[in-house]
């Protein structure tokens, strides 16, 4: 038998007017955990789609080889009757059901008369979870696991399809750093037991320490597969065959020239909206003019409960303290009041909370300053293609024209119109919400420098992250939060991975 479980020779496919693959190649080894990577839009994902039938034999050019055979699949029965089994990054859990109906979802367990044996469906689903290290009743309904658990269910569900190869697009991007530590410990342990792993992700630290091959695909083709084990396989090697290019460093270099204080947040205090607890207490912070700060927290610290209800009270309840902005204090009640007192906020979730995915780019762009663009109760449609051409422009966005749907584009440039929607209300404080997740390290290179620019100009920035590395590279101070309270505030140059997690992790009780 082979040494190779899987074989992709010269994979071709076509869009209408668009080659998203040419002649890609893939081999991997039966047993090993193989890694792609590759720019938003490189191909990736559509590869994996090739792979597991969601686009069916006939629909491209090439051939797939499993187990030495030839195969071609006509949807994704066809692929998971061989063992092949994908799990999209937006997972496909359906909320209100149960842990156990989800994992059998389509593949029931059936007793006598053909009605679903509740006890074995259960008991199964238990032994399943129990596999994959999830301590949950499988009664309990998906909707109150949080994403990292959800992404275990979706691997228990795999699992119960007799998986020999599973297909992992993106497997981390919305997980924070124990779960994300927790599901490398599961690929590694999976592939200990035979089963062989396909990852796609853009987080080089976690491949090179878990994956044995990585392949880089680069504009649709194959540039280079590499041993991760042979010593040559570094982080910059691979940035280099994804953008074809050197990147003298992971972010750009800035002199930092702080002015005047533009935004002061004073004892800012929330509620949960259903909960009888405090979910920001008595948070303070600054920003100055030409200065980048940021918030760092563990998942549930507060950072993006603080950041919402800043901006036009978007959560919580019960919400107290006081906003400055040029030293002005201003009401910001609605998102509306925010917008007029100088204040942006891109949302950590694009896709649900940041842009219309069915609307084009020129709506998009536009959308949060309309205002700006009416004549007599109308909007001017020619300004407003104006101003979306000079924000696609500016901001890099690699679209075919500002009529483009913007759920068709890449993460890194659905991103960047997301900025130039923000940077269209001409804001004095743009607020980042985890502003590269889930994109690739190029794109994440021209965001970086489009933050650069704006600092330039006199902006004021915040970044909230939840990758220390990038706000040590990019901010000039960072506040920590800890249940809902600053713990402390350090400059760049005080800064360390380690300093900053001890003030993430401080005790509240210890701050008071």
């Amino acid at each position: 038998m082979s040494d190779h479980i899987l074989e992709m020779r010269d994979i071709t496919k076509t869009f209408p007017g668009v080659a998203a693959l040419q002649d890609v190649s893939l081999a991997v080894r039966r047993g090993e955990i193989h890694a792609i990577c590759g720019e938003n839009g490189a191909g990736k994902s559509t590869l994996m789609k090739v792979l597991s039938g969601v686009y069916p034999a006939g629909s491209y050019d090439g051939q797939i080889v499993l187990d030495g055979e030839p195969v071609e699949f006509r949807g994704i029965r066809d692929s998971e009757s061989r063992g092949i089994v994908i799990i999209h990054q937006e997972l496909a859990l359906v909320p209100y059901l149960s842990i156990a109906e989800n994992i059998f979802l389509g593949n029931e367990r059936r007793g006598r008369g053909g009605l679903i044996d509740w006890h074995r469906t259960n008991a199964e689903a238990a032994a399943l979870l129990r596999s994959v290290g999830l301590d949950e009743n499988p009664v309990t309904p998906v909707i109150q696991l949080g994403v990292g658990k959800q992404q275990l269910v979706e691997i228990a569900k795999a699992l119960s399809k007799k998986v020999r190869l599973l297909i992992l697009d993106e497997p981390t991007a919305a997980l924070n750093d124990v779960d994300s530590a927790h599901l490398l410990d599961l690929l590694r342990r999976l592939r200990d037991q035979g089963i062989t792993c396909i990852m796609i992700s853009h987080k080089l630290g976690e491949i090179t320490a878990v994956a044995d091959s990585t392949t880089v695909i680069r504009d649709g083709r194959t540039v280079e597969t590499l041993d991760m084990g042979d010593g040559t396989a570094t982080q910059e090697r691979i940035i280099r065959g994804m953008v074809g290019r050197d990147l003298a460093a992971f972010y750009p270099t800035r002199t930092s020239t702080p002015g005047a204080e533009v935004l002061r947040i004073e004892d800012w205090t929330v509620r949960h909206p259903t909960q009888d607890r405090l979910v920001v207490d008595r948070a303070s912070l600054s920003v100055r003019a030409g200065e980048v700060v940021g918030i760092a927290g563990l998942m549930g610290a507060g950072r993006t409960e603080l950041a919402m209800s800043v901006f036009g009270r978007a959560y919580g309840r019960d919400i107290s303290g006081r906003v400055f902005v040029n030293g002005r204090q201003v009401r910001t009640r609605t998102v509306a009041e925010a917008i007029a007192n100088g204040i942006a906020y891109a949302t950590e979730d694009r896709k649900h909370y940041g842009l219309n995915l069915i609307d084009d780019v020129r709506g998009n762009i536009s959308a949060a300053a309309l205002g700006k663009l009416a004549r007599h109760g109308w909007i001017d449609g020619n300004e407003e293609i104006t101003v979306a051409e000079r924000g696609r422009r500016d901001m890099n966005i690699k679209a075919p024209t500002v009529m483009s749907v913007v759920g068709k584009l890449s993460g890194g440039n659905q991103q960047k119109v997301v900025l130039a929607k923000w940077l269209f209300t001409d804001p004095d404080v743009l607020i980042l919400d985890e502003p590269t997740r889930g994109i690739d390290v190029g794109a994440k290179f021209e965001i970086y420098t489009i933050v650069n620019r704006l600092v330039a100009a006199g902006k004021a920035v915040v970044i909230i992250s939840s990758e220390l590395p990038e706000l040590l590279g990019m901010c000039d101070r960072i506040y920590t939060l800890a249940a809902g309270r600053i713990t402390g505030e350090l400059p760049v140059d005080e800064a360390t991975q380690e300093n900053l997690m001890e003030l993430m992790t401080k005790d509240r009780d210890l701050v008071r």
